[in-house]
């Protein structure tokens, strides 16, 4: 009973495991792109700079109402001898209603309007470069969780071999012991490096939890929620396909989201100072209004009659004060363009400076590869040959345990260093703008 209630637990707990779907990075980043919180605000704002476009293509338009209204009129008296003399009563109906439609056009504005929709579209566009950077930093943000998470299941593998490995090892020392081989000060120093081994396996164990919790969040699902990925064998951590400096830069200079918007900003500063310009223009509009009103109390001879009276015509109208008050604002508009522009060459060299350190970074992570791998080898073998001479009683228990922990440090800055080849990579594509 006891085997079969055995077996019974080991297979819901395989089928808990098997429920737990296994995600790669690149299924990672779908998800983020789909549920994360700055990816759904980012598409927001497009959303927004959209219907803006539309609000001042709506601009366009004529403006048409129609009105009415109902009133109460007072008596209607007339001082033909000034206002101190006896008036005379005017009869007229003592309520009025009136009731009718206007029509405006603009025929020419200075291109105000037109310029205006030019600018939404602008502003349209520059929100596509910020979700397009947005969408850089946050696939960035969950690579560097996902490796996190990779490099300390990792380690936690190590961490369990090596204190398999170690428990097997104090068993023998202390078999060694009672013999009279080995003093009793090699079965304590083994009995502390077990311990700090599963100390160090409890911490790692921690941040396991902690960056499975920051992918859950970036990726828009509950804190809680199982996650696993494929850490052992992974595809992912192939070697890096890398491209020439001078291809990066090429890449960066049309691609890159950041230089995209410092040159949309050149833009818009230059449609603000056309803004300015149109508004000292003579501005022509179309115009027409018809009116029913009862009583006519507008013109001479009043009647109690209904009365239509409409206008059709082009208007002409000429600010002269913009002549002089807009002086001030050119200036400024001015000042904001050259500022764009000292922004777009001070983008530029951020870009070049952050594409070679990323690029360097990425050279100096795949040394670090060739150099972790060497010292594996070494480190390997001298734990290899420092093991037989101890138990020949050649060397001692100390040499032996720094061997080891120089072992599994070699193993822990292996998998950090490729890691770190793969995020440097991705760190250069999201700067270039193509990842």
């Amino acid at each position: 009973m006891g085997a079969a209630l055995l077996l019974f637990t080991q297979s819901l707990y395989a089928q808990d495991a098997d429920s737990t779907p296994t995600l790669s990075l690149e299924e990672i980043w779908k998800v983020a792109e789909t549920n994360n919180r700055q990816m759904k605000l980012s598409e927001l704002n497009l959303q927004q700079s959209r219907l803006e476009v539309l609000e001042a293509k709506d601009r366009l338009l004529p403006e048409l109402s129609v009105s009415g209204d109902v009133k109460l009129n007072s008596r209607f008296l007339i001082y033909e001898n000034g206002l101190f003399s006896s008036p005379q009563d005017v009869p007229i109906k003592g309520y009025g209603y009136a009731a009718g439609y206007s029509l405006n056009f603009n025929l020419f504005n200075g291109g105000k309007e037109r310029t205006a929709i030019k600018i939404r579209q602008e502003e349209e566009t520059r929100s596509q470069y910020e979700a397009e950077l947005q969408k850089h930093h946050v696939k960035y943000n969950v690579a560097v969780a996902y490796f996190d998470l990779y490099k300390f299941l990792n380690f936690r593998d190590f961490m369990n071999a090596e204190i398999a490995a170690e428990k097997k090892q104090l068993s023998l020392i202390e078999s060694l012991q009672k013999n009279g081989i080995v003093l009793k000060s090699d079965v304590l120093r083994t009995s502390v490096k077990l311990s700090q081994l599963e100390l160090s396996l409890s911490d790692i164990k921690k941040k396991i939890d902690i960056t499975k919790q920051r992918l859950n969040v970036l990726m828009g699902r509950n804190n809680d929620e199982a996650l696993e990925i494929i850490y052992q064998r992974n595809a992912e951590m192939d070697t890096v396909k890398n491209s020439g400096y001078a291809d990066y830069i090429n890449i960066a200079s049309s691609q890159s989201p950041e230089y995209k918007i410092v040159n949309s900003d050149i833009q818009l500063s230059e449609m603000n100072i056309r803004q300015i310009k149109a508004g000292r223009l003579p501005k022509v509009s179309f115009y027409s209004y018809y009116n029913y009103t009862y009583p006519q109390i507008s013109f001479y001879p009043y009647s109690n009659d209904l009365w239509g009276f409409g206008q059709t015509g082009i208007k002409v109208q000429f600010s002269i004060d913009n002549l002089y008050k807009s002086k001030h604002s050119m200036a400024r508009a001015m000042v904001v363009n050259n500022q764009s522009k000292e922004k777009a060459g001070i983008k530029r060299d951020e870009i070049l400076i952050q594409v070679n350190e990323a690029y360097l970074q990425q050279q100096q992570a795949l040394e670090s590869v060739e150099t972790a791998e060497k010292n594996i080898i070494k480190t390997t073998e001298t734990v290899r040959v420092i093991r037989n001479s101890y138990l020949s009683q050649e060397s001692l228990l100390t040499d032996l345990l720094e061997a080891e922990n120089a072992l599994l440090e070699a193993k822990f800055n292996l998998t950090s260093a490729q890691t770190n080849v793969k995020l440097s990579h991705i760190r250069l594509l999201a700067i270039v703008g193509i990842l």
